[in-house]
């Protein structure tokens, strides 16, 4: 036997490069076939089992005949033929020259990138880049035995693929949905599966406001080379509202840019121009800094709204540099911010602030560790005058800031006996600042202050029989921080959060111009268990108690008082089936002061996530009412194609929901269908309630993109 396969693979060398000599001139074609005939001296028969790979091309057939004076392949199916290129063509008959480049295929099944397949009597392949197929079926979708019905298709009469530019041309296109014909096209151009950026329309989408009316947005997108693009989307309703949104997206070697904005006349606010724009930046800079820009604007508050855009309520434009290192972060950035909520006056907000900030970080060895940092700002409002929308009697509304500060801070740890963790570390600082237009804190000031604390931790471990590990871990720290004399005000840390991050922190106070002051006790306890299958439970239980009431915090922070009120703060991990965190405050006689819960469930076809916050009123935090508010969000897999999402927002306060939404998908190898609800109620920030309906049906396998699961066929 293996004398016999040797003398077959002799013979196969010999005639391969005898009668195929088209073939052997450029690239070794190689044949292997059951059985091989020489006869004329031109003519090579091969049967059973033949193979012909070729320039990337494999050929599978039972039966194949070269006819070297003719320099062509009669190939007898059924064959399969694939290019290398993600194409493929399944068929009964071909005449094709020596390199399979041209010829005619019958009864012809191209299949591209294992997703779309046309079907047609006949095929041609001309100069191995054109694939003209007359009588054509196409469809991405899978057809079954019992049903050769696709859920949709594209009948033409003929459709020219061109797979170096990746286009398909339908001629006298009608595209069907369950066998039925719905519209018929003269001329279509789609792009085949494999080419993922393309100029050409974007699936459309219908809405319904009930602010604008019914409308569909169609939007068009153009490739103007590898690195940029523009997408053009007009948007038409049927109460006249006229809208052009552009999209365009440019990538460079170091980073990209996004300039998005839309041009808007509508009924709303009586054929006036409305608009919104965005640009975004992000690069890459010499010696690992990074830049980010954002310019943000809009014509009113209720655009966001009519439109479904966002439901931010200011804006912010800013340049960013930063680099961070283990020794070494730098900062600066230069900001400008718009507020579209009513009850704020622009003019009398911060709306030019500028940052500049680094720090670098020491190692002393046996001495512990160090870090100097230096900050600058500087703040500017609008209004320069009473007139501009000042105070009258003060002028505070027109306050600009300018600021400077060192920072210089320094920490030592070590392990004492019975396994307890020892820190000191000390913060001395000073800081200059001038305040222009501002009748009460007019002037120049200077501040040096200092802190020092002392902290001892003392982690208890305990295994258990489970393999589960508990630790319990008590942690005291005396704080001492002499209070300044300098009388600064208070604009960058008007809201102060109490959590466990910062319960052992020397300054709780998340700027620079107010700082901590005072002799204060800082103690909680810490616990925690883990266990092999990798769940975990945390619990932190703290409070703050001070030797005198200074009355630096606001009421809602939970810091006020000579004792801060009980922080409790837990999170819980089972895998991927729970996560929930939480963060509660409460006074002495349990009254829950402040709290945000969150967690999330999942399952293997469930997913849901609860959030839930209590904020009592504080016009310090400028918070003029409470705050009660339950949100909620699950997303279901109904089936292997279909899944349904839902979300809400509960205001207890106004017993009213902010809030609602529905979403349906529906989703398999070929189409897209996502049908969304969503029902903004009337609250103090917006302007009225209203509904939003979206529909929008792709058709999967044109152009790049994932597909869904493929559709099983019923036996």
């Amino acid at each position: 036997m293996v004398r016999g396969v040797i003398l077959q693979m002799k013979l196969l060398a010999m005639l391969v490069m005898i009668a195929l000599p088209a073939l052997a001139q450029t690239e070794r074609a190689v044949l292997i076939a059951d059985k091989l005939e020489l006869s004329n001296s031109n003519i090579l028969l091969a049967e059973g089992h033949v193979e012909i790979t070729y320039g990337g091309q494999r050929l599978n057939a039972p039966r194949v005949i070269y006819d070297q004076g003719l320099d062509r392949l009669f190939i007898e199916g059924p064959f399969t033929l694939d290019t290398g290129a993600d194409l493929l063509v399944l068929a009964q008959a071909a005449d094709l020259n020596s390199d399979m480049r041209n010829g005619v295929i019958q009864g012809a099944r191209l299949v591209i990138d294992q997703r779309m397949q046309l079907t047609a009597a006949e095929m041609q392949s001309i100069d191995g880049r054109y694939r003209v197929l007359q009588n054509v079926a196409a469809s991405s979708c899978q057809i079954c035995t019992r049903n050769l019905t696709p859920l949709w298709e594209i009948r033409a009469k003929r459709v020219i693929h061109d797979t170096t530019e990746k286009q398909i041309y339908f001629d006298h296109a009608q595209f069907r949905v369950a066998g039925l014909p719905i519209f018929y096209v003269p001329r279509m151009r789609l792009p085949d599966p494999t080419l993922r950026r393309a100029t050409g329309f974007l699936t459309p989408k219908f809405t319904l406001n009930t602010a604008v009316g019914f409308g569909v947005q169609t939007p068009y997108f153009i490739a103007l080379g590898a690195h940029r693009d523009l997408t053009i989307t007009p948007f038409v309703t049927d109460q006249n509202s006229r809208s052009l949104s552009l999209r365009y997206r440019q990538a460079f070697r170091t980073g990209d840019i996004a300039l998005n904005g839309t041009y808007t006349r509508d009924k709303v606010l009586d054929d006036e121009v409305r608009f919104y724009g965005i640009a975004t930046g992000a690069f890459q800079l010499p010696r690992n800094y990074t830049l980010t820009l954002r310019a943000e604007t809009v014509s009113d508050a209720a655009y966001f709204q009519s439109y479904g855009l966002t439901e931010q309520d200011r804006l912010v434009t800013f340049a960013q540099i930063q680099r961070s290192s283990r020794e070494l972060t730098v900062n600066g950035r230069v900001l400008g911010t718009q507020s579209i909520r009513s009850t704020e006056n622009n003019a009398t907000q911060p709306s030019l602030i500028a940052d500049a900030d680094a720090e670098h970080r020491y190692d002393l060895g046996q001495f512990g560790q160090a870090s100097l940092s230096v900050k600058a700002t500087a703040r500017q409002r609008g209004s320069t005058d009473p007139l501009d929308g000042g105070d009258p009697d003060t002028n505070a509304d027109g306050r600009d800031v300018t600021g400077f500060g060192l920072k210089a801070e320094w920490q030592k740890r070590a392990v004492l006996g019975y396994g307890v963790l020892a820190t000191v570390q000390s913060e001395l600082r000073a800081d200059a600042y001038s305040v222009r237009q501002d009748a009460t804190y007019e002037g120049d000031y200077g501040r040096i202050t200092s802190s020092f604390g002392a902290q001892l931790r003392w982690p208890l471990t305990k295994t258990l029989a489970n393999g589960a590990t508990q630790i319990l871990e008590p942690v005291g720290q005396i704080v001492y921080a002499p209070q300044s004399s300098g009388r600064l005000f208070n604009e960058d840390s008007s809201l102060v959060e109490f959590d466990e991050g910062n319960l052992f922190a020397l300054n709780r106070f998340p700027g620079s111009e107010v700082l901590e002051n005072g002799v204060r006790l800082n103690f909680g306890v810490n616990f925690t268990q883990r266990d092999p299958r990798g769940h975990a439970v945390t619990i932190s239980l703290g409070r703050v108690f001070r030797a005198e009431n200074l009355a630096q915090f606001s009421a809602a922070s939970g810091l006020d008082g000579v004792n801060s009120d009980w922080l409790a703060a837990g999170k819980v991990d089972l895998g991927a089936m729970l996560s929930l965190r939480g963060r509660l405050l409460f006074d002495d006689d349990f009254a829950i002061t402040k709290t945000e819960i969150r967690s999330k469930i999942s399952g293997r076809r469930h997913q849901g996530t609860i959030g839930y916050l209590f904020a009592p009123e504080d016009l310090a935090e400028e918070r003029a009412n409470r705050i009660s508010e339950l949100s909620l969000s699950t997303n279901h897999q109904l089936s292997e194609y279909w899944s349904a999402s839902t979300a809400a927002r509960y205001d207890f306060i106004s017993n009213n929901t902010a809030r609602g939404s529905l979403g349906l998908v529906y989703r398999n190898e070929c189409l897209l269908v996502d049908v969304s609800l969503s029902r903004r109620f009337a609250s103090s920030t917006n302007i009225a309630a209203s509904t939003d309906f979206g529909l929008s049906v792709s058709l999967l396998g044109f152009g790049g993109g994932d597909a869904g699961p493929t559709s099983q066929c019923r036996k």
